[in-house]
């Protein structure tokens, strides 16, 4: 009986996982610190989105 929950579990996590692969949206905790470095990396390869980004985060500040 555990390891059929256990499985059922492992299922409903990695189905959750999967979704949250998006790109990041400027809020206080993406725009401060450690957030900030790993919400840069979903911009490898769009300057633009990332300047953006960016530029969201410097309004927040101010």
């Amino acid at each position: 009986m555990k390891f059929k929950v256990s499985v059922v579990c492992i299922i409903g996590l990695s189905i959750a996982l999967v979704g949250c692969d998006s790109v990041p949206e400027a809020n206080t905790v993406n725009c401060s610190g450690r957030g900030m470095e790993q919400s840069l990396t979903a911009f490898k390869n769009d300057e633009a989105a990332r300047q953006a980004f960016i530029d969201k985060c410097n309004a927040l500040v101010n």
